[in-house]
């Protein structure tokens, strides 16, 4: 489709700060929060250089406004890559590092000063700074063009008025290196690190203990050999679940064999899931246990220093003063300092038990920035194992596909090598030797599907044991902390879908992976349904709710935007979760094992009128078509939206991935609504054909700009809600006619 009726707004929007650049050469555009002062201007010979380097790039916007993003080198597509994200989405850009860098609270104040602490327990600018200086020479100039590219963008946007970060440094990437939905550092709890560096008593939040209904955070990944598609090309499935808007859809390519397509993370220069002419690779949130806590025993000597012990010795606790700047209420600044303790496992973040608890996670940014770059080159299999060699993804599976027909699933390949005797689920007492972190795993070593020969391999955020059906890994043969997910609704769900056939084309990829069958409730509902027909003749519950269990018994189990019995499911579902929660943690079970084996009949029926009640307050009857409740509603471009029932939305008719639908809508409902609106689930999909000329379809939520004034804002939604994924313009030709601009960044 073509927007020529839209290419004059674009293009003023686009151009906005470049008469501001030409007025004045040095003069950059800088902003701090309101009443702030500018920061100064660039340097001349700054602005030449960038210019020198805009020369050597092209940006192509397609009918979907979609950057294709083309460099003479490597790091001249990376400065095309990251001026393309700011002209998109410039505020989610800047968040993204005041988040990794530690410095959220100076945009949001002091009540974000406990989530910068704990960022900064492991990120040290000082500490990135030196892995720059020594970091491999053609990752410097990636960063170096990547800071380039941001700061040109602010250079010729004097309108667009940053937060907190005036000037982009080229070691900050180093912060944010690897593109995870929310990186290992999130299982640290804020209040309990709140409690041990305020030396007060900060009780856990809900959703820190797990009992809070909420979108599962991760993604579906599937990959399909030549022997099970119809055409013998190997097909790729890329559907991460993440909160909306958090990715960039963009083409990169240089002439120096970079020729990415997929999302990137808001202000990172890799393609973290997506595809080139020759290899696909789809990241899912893994079970795999490979962060830990070690409960130290501290010992304080009559100096006051603390020593902790270690096998037979104590050894000294490491102590760091961290200074923290936060914003203040009058739009000032203030500083807080904490002296932090650590132990060779890592940083001290809690104590329990009179312990000290340390927390140990993975921290070689350079590798990760070089794995997360490099595997977007790779022309195959082997090239990819290559990459994965460096051992610097500790957070996500991944599906992969390749043009030579080959299909993989892999584990995270940071897998510290641990006693198996010791269960690290808990934290283990960090005294013992024995404890300790080894060496890494060997990537043989690692649970794994490659080439299996049932044809198909997939993730959905659930255990590896079932990765490729009869072919999968065997727990039997691993330790237990090569998982602590367990299966979800979604594993079945997808052996179910790739079992039923042996003759895949991408079309009957995108309908299984919108395949609306829901398999938790196909578990539960029975038990509910069960429970009513125990009922005596003339029980209460058994006349008010012989209608509610009517339609529920005569469902299909099957979601869509029409479907009353969706809705019932659905408030059924959770009102039966919320009680629940606590004593299916402390039973140590999945909700969904817990609420089909264990909750009773009177838990099940009283679920159920709690749901009637709340559809008939809310909505007039109990009777709802799923889709007036379900809703996508993009207002404006906040990070964080208000949502409105008085204000246009657009029916969805999948649901929350709890349920076991593969696509996913992580909707709830907000102050002042009634409706569901979601905020999270599929975010960008794409089914990938790796046949002799590469062919994909994509879809991402809303659209591929931030700005409510640009016409790429909203213009998906239709396609996101029915699964109807567009074509990918990948390949030259491909674009020819579905221009809508071509530019040089800074024109």
């Amino acid at each position: 489709m073509n927007h020529p009726q839209n290419e004059g707004l674009s293009r003023r929007r686009m151009l906005g700060g470049a008469a501001g650049l030409a007025a004045g050469a040095a003069a950059v555009a800088a902003g701090l929060p309101s009443g702030a002062v500018a920061a100064p201007p660039r340097t001349t010979p700054d602005v030449a250089r960038w210019r020198r380097q805009a020369s050597r790039v092209t940006i192509t916007r397609d009918d979907w406004g979609i950057p294709h993003v083309v460099g003479t080198t490597d790091a001249d597509a990376v400065f095309g890559m990251m001026y393309a994200q700011a002209e998109d989405d410039f505020n989610r850009v800047e968040r993204n590092y005041l988040v990794s860098l530690g410095r959220l609270a100076e945009a949001e104040g002091e009540s974000a000063i406990w989530q910068d602490l704990r960022q900064r327990l492991y990120v040290d600018p000082g500490d990135l700074k030196r892995e720059y200086a020594h970091s491999p020479s053609w990752l410097r100039k990636l960063m170096q063009a990547w800071a380039d590219g941001l700061n040109y963008y602010l250079a010729t946007h004097p309108e667009v008025r940053p937060r907190v970060i005036t000037r982009f440094e080229p070691w900050m990437p180093l912060s944010f290196s690897e593109g995870s939905i929310g990186g290992d550092i999130e299982r640290v709890p804020l209040t309990q690190l709140e409690a041990f560096y305020s030396k007060r008593t900060v009780p856990m939040t809900d959703e820190e203990r797990g009992l809070l209904f909420r979108e599962p955070r991760g993604s579906n990944g599937m990959a399909i050999a030549p022997s099970h598609t119809r055409d013998g090309h190997a097909l790729l499935l890329i559907n991460p679940h993440t909160s909306f808007f958090f990715r960039s859809e963009q083409h990169v390519t240089s002439r120096e064999g970079l020729n990415a397509y997929g999302a990137a993370t808001w202000g990172q220069f890799f393609i973290y899931q997506g595809f080139n002419p020759n290899t696909g690779w789809m990241h899912t949130s893994s079970g795999v246990d490979n962060v830990d806590e070690f409960a130290e025993t501290i010992v304080t000597g009559a100096d006051g220093r603390h020593r902790y012990r270690y096998g037979d010795a104590l050894r000294p606790v490491t102590t760091k003063t961290i200074t923290l700047s936060y914003r203040t209420a009058d739009g000032g600044r203030a500083r807080r300092s904490f002296t932090t303790y650590a132990t060779h496992h890592g940083p001290i973040v809690r104590e329990a038990d009179g312990k000290w608890i340390a927390f140990a996670l993975m921290n070689k940014p350079v590798e990760a920035l070089q794995q997360s770059f490099l595997r977007t080159k790779t022309r195959d299999y082997a090239d990819f194992i290559q990459v994965a060699g460096l051992k610097a993804n500790s957070s996500n599976n991944t599906l992969f596909a390749d043009s030579k027909g080959e299909i993989a699933f892999l584990v995270p390949q940071f897998m510290p090598v641990r006693d198996d005797r010791f269960d690290y689920r808990k934290p283990v007492d960090g005294s013992d030797p024995a404890t300790d972190w080894r060496r890494l795993h060997s990537l043989r070593s690692l649970p794994q599907a490659v080439n299996p020969k049932n044809g198909w391999a997939f993730n959905t955020n659930n255990w590896p044991w079932t990765a490729a059906g009869a072919d999968s890994p065997h727990a039997a043969d691993y330790p237990r902390y090569f998982d602590q997910a367990g299966e979800n609704p979604r594993g079945p769900q997808a052996i179910r879908v790739l079992s039923a056939r042996n003759d895949f084309t991408p079309q009957t990829l995108i309908a299984a992976a919108f395949d609306t069958y829901l398999t938790a409730f196909a578990r539960l509902v029975p038990g509910l349904v069960g429970a009513w027909d125990k009922l005596p003749e003339g029980n209460q519950q058994k006349g008010a709710l012989a209608d509610p269990i009517g339609l529920l018994r005569r469902w299909d189990y099957r979601w869509g935007a029409q479907s009353t019995a969706t809705s019932l499911a659905v408030f059924w579902g959770e009102a039966l979760w919320a009680p629940l929660a606590q004593a299916a943690r402390d039973a140590g079970m999945s909700m969904w094992d817990y609420l089909a084996e264990r909750a009773t009949d009177a838990q099940r029926l009283t679920a159920l009128e709690a749901a009637v009640e709340r559809l008939t307050q809310d909505f007039g009857s109990w009777q709802v078509p799923w889709g007036e409740i379900n809703r996508f509603q993009r207002n404006d471009g906040a990070i964080t939206q208000t949502f409105d029932d008085a204000k246009p939305s657009y029916p969805v008719p999948f649901t929350s991935a709890q349920w076991g639908s593969l696509a996913s809508f992580g909707a709830r409902r907000y102050p002042g609504t009634k409706r569901y609106y979601g905020t999270s689930g599929n975010s960008f999909v794409a089914v990938v054909e790796f046949g002799p000329k590469l062919r994909a379809w994509a879809v991402t939520a809303g659209g591929a700009s931030g700005h409510p004034e640009s016409p790429h804002f909203n213009d998906q939604v239709e396609r996101y809600a029915s699964g109807n994924l567009r074509p990918v313009y990948f390949h030259p030709e491909d674009l020819r006619g579905h221009v809508e601009r071509t530019y040089r960044p800074g024109r």
